[in-house]
């Protein structure tokens, strides 16, 4: 008894366009003719999507630009606010050391009045010499900190106003977004589900070189029908007579020549 071949599927090269796979095409459960009409169906299917995505415009953009602006105003503003909080433990910090400096020249200043010798003297008011520097050199860290603290409150102010104006453009555009999503849900949501009962019915290969040609092209179609009579619809060059045969025949995949889509009869529209 004969073995049967086994058939070896070659892996799917993302390069791979119509032209790759045009003599394979027809190796499928459906007809070349019914591969044809679903192929175009998902492409209708597709460009009324592109046309709903296209009422949307850049809001979806705009939407998540302005939520990533706020977040990173608000990440600022928390980032001024721990460095407010640093500058208030560093003015704390040189009160203490004035505190421990006002302590040390008031003792050196109690043993002045008990000093033994000439040296012993020189010695305690130079201390007191060195506590009264330290305390002046804190006292200046503190005005020099509440001086930043003050630049640092002024523009976590600006940094909050900001944040206030940006979440009034955020609200405008969610409502504005989401009004135009509730409007054309219902109709997107029976393309979707039209969408994906084409694609179950095309193999992975095809669809492969289907959603290669959509990205590569500027409208976006990788099927297209005849154009008055005798042009593709996607570039508009004229179809040679024989191609123009084959299209109508619906036994075989055509390719334009010129721009690679797939050309199927004018009839399925």
């Amino acid at each position: 008894m004969a073995k049967k071949t086994k058939k070896i599927e070659t892996p799917i090269d993302q390069r791979e366009t119509f032209v790759s796979i045009q003599k394979s095409f027809a190796d499928s459960d459906l007809s070349v003719e019914e591969k044809l009409k679903t192929l175009y169906a998902l492409q209708q299917a597709d460009t009324e999507i592109d046309k709903i995505l296209q009422l949307r415009g850049e809001l979806p953009v705009e939407v998540e630009n302005l939520e990533n602006e706020i977040a990173e105003l608000k990440n600022k503003a928390a980032s001024v606010t721990e460095k407010i909080d640093e500058d208030n433990k560093s003015i704390a910090e040189n009160k203490h050391n004035i505190t421990e400096c006002e302590a040390q020249i008031a003792k050196y200043k109690a043993q002045l009045e008990n000093v033994a010798n000439s040296r012993e003297y020189d010695s305690l008011n130079k201390e007191i010499e060195n506590q009264d520097l330290l305390r002046q050199i804190a006292e200046k860290n503190i005005y020099e900190t509440k001086e930043a603290i003050a630049a640092r409150k002024a523009d976590l102010e600006d940094l909050k106003d900001k944040v206030a104006v940006k979440n009034e453009d955020l609200k405008a555009k969610r409502q504005e977004l989401s009004t135009i999503v509730e409007s054309t849900a219902k109709e997107e949501e029976k393309l979707r589900a039209n969408r994906d009962a084409c694609a179950a019915k095309i193999d992975a290969r095809t669809m492969s070189a289907y959603e290669r040609i959509r990205s590569s092209c500027h409208n976006h179609l990788a099927v297209v029908s005849v154009f008055n009579g005798d042009s593709c619809g996607g570039c508009f060059n004229t179809i040679p007579p024989q191609r123009l045969i084959d299209i109508a025949s619906n036994r075989k995949m055509i390719i334009c020549e010129y721009c690679g889509r797939i050309l199927v009869n004018p009839d399925f529209d």
